[in-house]
């Protein structure tokens, strides 16, 4: 076994799973890039719902409850029934968020995996409604793993016409001023807008103001969510008369007055940004390798990323064949997470309680979809070292080694292969328990970073 086959599948992969490092020890780079070209590249429980699907259901309960609440008008003995699905939000948010963790512990494919999970967090959407928990998951389902190794422009496209980032940040609702649900008294909402210049693309302090703001806002006006029952489909609607007429002016650039194309034109002339490379690149950079990014590798990138105008495959593979990416130190320290699939994947494990990996990421800081802020979760150590959260990550080991019936050094070998230190090595072998060992295993330097 070698370091860089253990690099390949814990720093660029979410942890190797029994017989994984020996698999990647012949081309660790060959292992990963192979995973690149995977068919399907992702796969969920088709079982479950989609968005459209959702949307539809949605709509039923809304129905449900009118009725309820005319019938308790009506009641004289004021008897209160519950609507049938009053937990569905909650239960399908749990449902689709836990098919994605698990299908990621069980993957061959891992690489592709922790893509998701970066993007995910990229165009990161909260549950701030019963809404958004419902059709919150299917962001990363549909727009993001439909797109995950093309061109970014098809990404943030995608995205930005998801139900759930344009429910998030209040666009289904964002009209002109001059267009004709403007005049009507319906306002201009600049959250949008704002995110996809801030945070999905070029990035704060590039060079965009508050006009370029309020111009891409005007631009994406109308751009709203379908009523399943009056529009007879669930999803993206671009609304016309509550666009915003007239031309656009967006970083020195002039957008001609023609719908639905002028906002589309704007986030693809944005995705193609210097700036956006720039900082997209180093987002990644700092996801897959090291907070604090090395410039010839993000250089790399950049580079990279113009010649292909955004094609994240081959961002991907520079970022694999560059030899910065392969420090024999371990870099980052590992988000709840990603601290829980690896584990989960180290110790071979192939069934689970939805509940009890729901409840652990919870308890551990990391809930699904509850980041909170359009910027996710933190990527970087300080935010996830504190004495606090440490406990929280002791407890939560000992009770997963509690539970462990197999060979603990063996899972230690096969885990980090030759990335173990001598010591941690002695202090796995001389554990006073299968128990201990395997949560000093868990809690090790080597394990809890990558």
């Amino acid at each position: 076994m070698s370091i860089q086959a253990s690099i390949a599948t814990n720093r660029f992969g979410l942890g190797a799973k029994p017989n994984e490092i020996t698999h990647a020890t012949l081309d660790p780079k060959k292992w990963l890039l192979a995973q690149l070209n995977t068919k399907p590249l992702l796969e969920f429980d088709k079982s479950l719902p989609n968005s459209e699907q959702i949307g539809f259901r949605l709509e039923e309960l809304r129905k449900e409850k009118r009725a309820l609440k005319k019938q308790s008008k009506t009641n004289l003995s004021k008897t209160q029934s519950q609507p049938a699905g009053k937990k569905y939000h909650r239960q399908i948010m749990r449902k689709l968020t836990t098919d994605t963790l698990k299908q990621s512990i069980l993957s061959d494919n891992s690489l592709n995996w922790r893509l998701l999970d970066f993007f995910s967090n990229h165009f990161s959407v909260s549950t701030k409604s019963p809404i958004m928990a419902a059709i919150g998951p299917t962001l990363e389902r549909e727009a993001i793993a439909e797109n995950l190794l093309g061109k970014f422009e098809d990404m943030l496209l995608a995205v930005i016409k998801h139900p759930a980032m344009l429910i998030y940040l209040n666009n289904e609702k964002s009209f002109g001023e001059n267009s004709r649900a403007g005049k009507k008294g319906k306002g201009l909402n600049e959250n949008l807008a704002r995110e996809i210049l801030e945070l999905h693309t070029m990035g704060i302090n590039s060079g965009y103001s508050q006009t370029d703001v309020i111009e891409l806002a005007k631009g994406i006006t109308g751009w709203s969510v379908a009523r399943p029952k009056k529009d007879k489909h669930s999803g993206f609607k671009f609304r016309a008369y509550g666009h915003e007429p007239g031309n656009r002016n967006l970083l020195n650039k002039t957008y001609k007055s023609n719908g639905l194309e002028q906002g589309e034109a704007m986030l693809v002339d944005i995705a193609r940004r210097p700036q956006t490379a720039v900082h997209l690149c180093n987002k990644l950079v700092s996801h897959f390798i090291q907070d604090i990014p090395e410039p010839k590798l993000v250089d790399k990138m950049v580079k990279t990323w113009k010649k292909t105008q955004g094609d994240i495959k081959q961002v991907i593979i520079s970022m694999i064949n560059s030899k910065e990416s392969w420090q024999n130190t371990p870099q980052k320290f590992k988000t709840p997470r990603e601290h829980l699939v690896s584990t989960y994947r180290a110790l071979g494990k192939n069934k689970f309680n939805d509940r009890s990996l729901y409840s652990a990421l919870f308890n551990l800081g990391q809930k699904p979809l509850n980041a909170g802020s359009p910027a996710g979760y933190s990527d970087f150590q300080q935010d996830w070292d504190g004495a606090s959260a440490l406990m929280t990550r002791i407890d939560w080991a000992s009770k997963i080694s509690s539970k462990f019936k197999g060979d603990t050094k063996s899972i230690m070998k096969s885990a980090l292969g030759e990335s173990i230190s001598e010591h941690s090595k002695k202090m796995v072998t001389r554990a006073e328990s299968k128990k201990q060992a395997t949560t000093l295993l868990i809690l090790s330097p080597e394990f809890i970073r990558r």
